[in-house]
């Protein structure tokens, strides 16, 4: 018996990939439920292994794959994405298999061999192509910038499995192997997670991936993601919550998120939150020194409004705002109303550095920012409430646009 199981996921396909019960910090990303390298193994009469995993967990897919067969029986591999949570174990598998082919986008064919050298053994395959596996066939879309330039969609037509690399999946490390298995509730916030820390710079991509998808002969029964569960039910739920975060419709929402040194600025940002709430808008207060920036980014996904505060710290934004902003900016998170405030000792420049950053990020700002010396008196308290007005009647008139 294998310490090391595949689990079947349709009449010919086996998931042999490996899950990473520890891993907490994924580029920045906080993975707090740890994730899964997942691979697949397409028992056709060619033989196919579909992506692999991460380095140190090469062992652990090897012997998932020997749980069903020989490995030196697979005769060819497709590299759907080349990213090393994903690519990293090849190498070993190409030297313990001896496959006589792997398949790749033209760009992943450059990555591999700049990472490995093996450019020789990679067969490029683009949008449209297909390879004949004898009893099944496997067809393939490249998905460039999704969110690599060489990622690419294969499906497996007979099984109607769709292999959707890093779409639709998540980081989360369970023990279930199924979408259908774990609370819908977790699946959401995990998917939303993701979606919002990896994949949202992207969503006007994903936008016409779903009307090609939703044009395509393809029918997929399963989609099987590099990361996180295989979706075998409700396939509609997951590609539907993709269609709807990619449009980035503004709700009506907002996100504080600011630092402090002597409390003068939390207390700023908590006016402002009065001030917005009472506009019948939800308020989202987070302190960047109790939050981490990937929790940021989910709540920025389906909000309206981000307002942003930090004192002044030797002429510069606080660090832990210079952080979430430098984070939030590379996001590229669309359709933001928002505001700068902050409070300072003798220089003051946080606030319109914190301007600049939105401004960047193209938030249209909202009412007039505003700058503290020292700490608040009720007057400036009073002016902090009236720009969460501000805010707050602004986000309501475009929501109800």
């Amino acid at each position: 018996m294998s310490v090391f199981p595949a689990v079947k996921i349709s009449d010919h396909v086996y998931w042999v990939g490996a899950i990473d019960w520890t891993i907490r910090d994924f580029h920045g990303y906080r993975t707090g439920q740890g994730s899964t390298y997942n691979a697949y193994l397409v028992l056709a009469d060619t033989v196919t292994l579909i992506d692999t995993v991460k380095k140190p967990f090469c062992e652990e897919m090897l012997a998932r794959v020997a749980s069903v067969i020989d490995p030196a029986r697979i005769d060819c591999i497709v590299s759907n994405h080349s990213e090393m949570d994903h690519s990293g174990g090849l190498p070993e598998v190409i030297a313990a298999v001896k496959p006589e082919r792997v398949y790749a986008s033209a760009m992943g064919k450059k990555t591999l061999d700049d990472h490995f050298g093996i450019g020789d053994l990679i067969h490029v395959v683009k949008s449209g192509d297909s390879i004949d596996l004898g009893s099944m066939t496997l067809e393939f879309l490249e998905t460039r910038m999704l969110h690599w330039p060489d990622s690419m969609f294969t499906y497996c037509v007979e099984e109607k499995v769709l292999f959707s690399q890093d779409a639709f999946g998540m980081h989360l490390a369970t023990a279930e192997r199924f979408a259908d298995e774990i609370e819908p509730s977790i699946l959401e916030y995990e998917a939303a997670t993701y979606y919002a820390n990896i994949l949202l710079p992207y969503s006007n991509l994903i936008s016409k991936l779903a009307e090609t998808l939703s044009q395509s002969p393809w029918k997929p029964e399963i989609i099987a993601p590099d990361h996180g569960p295989v979706w075998r039910k409700d396939l509609d739920t997951i590609i539907g919550h993709y269609t709807d975060w990619a449009l980035q419709r503004p709700s009506r929402k907002a996100v504080i998120v600011y630092d402090t040194m002597w409390h003068s600025t939390e207390r700023m940002a908590r006016a402002i939150a009065e001030g917005t709430a009472s506009r019948g808008v939800d308020v989202k207060i987070m302190p960047a020194s109790a939050v981490h920036r990937s929790d940021v980014a989910y709540e920025i996904l389906d909000a309206g409004a981000l307002l942003a505060g930090s004192p002044t710290l030797n002429n510069n934004l606080f660090p832990s705002m210079a952080d979430v902003l430098t984070y939030l900016k590379g996001l590229k998170p669309q359709n933001l109303i928002g505001a700068a405030f902050g409070s300072y000792g003798w220089s003051g420049e946080s606030v319109k550095q914190i301007e600049e950053v939105l401004t960047a990020m193209k938030v249209s700002l909202v009412g007039e920012s505003i700058a503290c010396l020292y700490a608040p008196d009720q007057e400036m308290l009073d002016r902090c409430f009236c720009l969460g007005v501000t805010v707050g009647d602004e986000l309501v008139k475009r929501c109800d646009a």
